[in-house]
């Protein structure tokens, strides 16, 4: 893929729909079981759908502190999306660099991490319509005052950018923050999202690529500590992944356009980026 080129398309992007440790997923995460599907969906008649996620990208998928329980805005959409499909969900884990492989390879019927839509990934697997859009934003510590965007962060070579290998975090980071250059050394890699994020609280990096959604809940995970800076630096589509040819692409397509018309994916969103408290 040409990275830049991506890069840029992602910045030109049309919003078309308004990382903790690794803990199983435990019951409250689990999916209801209904008598039957929503009217006019698909009918799974109870299949099980073993999905995959990663709890390390707050508020989609993490463990809440308070209760120790996997939690989170892609949890309760695909619980409700199995609701309405007549269907059960069986919640596993792994870890970012695994996911996209292990659903290609037919481990899992669906995963999720805020996984970006774009054309290198769809070479791999299938996605599901979008079911949230989110921008780019810088994420800094609540008293910084050295740059306020990305031009001035970029004009102080002593700044460091956490990143985690492979995301669209990292290629925003390298094309539209910094040189273009991949192996530049101000950005530092980082095995999870959530470990970017506790570099940038303990002072190793000086800024967190992250889009709008997860910054609200890291912000709101901790007061006082945290802020974003500057414009959008890129919009980004999340969707569901398949293996490719899969049959659950449909039903899932069914169920997002009916969440999304009756305001249910709304009222996720009000939930999870401005009522949940940590």
């Amino acid at each position: 893929m040409n990275l830049k080129r991506f890069a840029i398309a992602a910045a030109a992007a049309l919003v078309i729909l308004a990382g903790t440790a690794c803990a199983k997923p435990t019951p409250a995460a689990m999916a209801s079981v209904p008598t039957m599907s929503a009217a006019g969906l698909p009918d799974l008649k109870g299949r099980t759908i073993v999905a995959v996620t990663e709890n390390a990208y707050t508020p989609l998928n993490f463990v809440d502190p308070k209760t120790g329980q996997a939690v989170g805005w892609e949890y309760d959409a695909v619980n409700d999306i199995a609701r309405r499909l007549n269907a059960k969900v069986d919640w596993k884990l792994s870890s970012w660099d695994l996911m996209i492989q292990s659903v290609r390879d037919g481990q899992f019927d669906v995963g999720m991490d805020g996984i970006t839509i774009n054309d290198e990934r769809k070479a791999q697997v299938d996605f599901s319509s979008p079911y949230m859009v989110s921008q780019q934003f810088m994420l800094v510590r609540a008293n910084e005052t050295r740059f306020a965007d990305e031009k001035s962060f970029a004009a102080d070579p002593k700044l460091l950018v956490g990143a985690q290998a492979g995301t669209t975090n990292f290629y925003v980071a390298v094309y539209n923050v910094l040189d273009g250059d991949e192996q530049n050394k101000r950005i530092k890699l980082f095995e999870t999202f959530g470990a970017t994020v506790q570099a940038l609280l303990a002072g190793d990096v000086d800024t967190v690529l992250m889009d709008a959604a997860s910054s609200k809940g890291f912000i709101g995970a901790n007061p006082g500590k945290l802020k974003t800076v500057g414009n959008p630096l890129g919009t980004e589509e999340f969707g569901f992944i398949f293996k490719k040819g899969s049959d659950l692409v449909a039903p899932f397509n069914a169920a997002i356009a009916a969440m999304k018309a009756d305001g249910t994916l709304e009222r996720l969103n009000t939930k999870w980026f401005f009522e949940y408290q940590p």
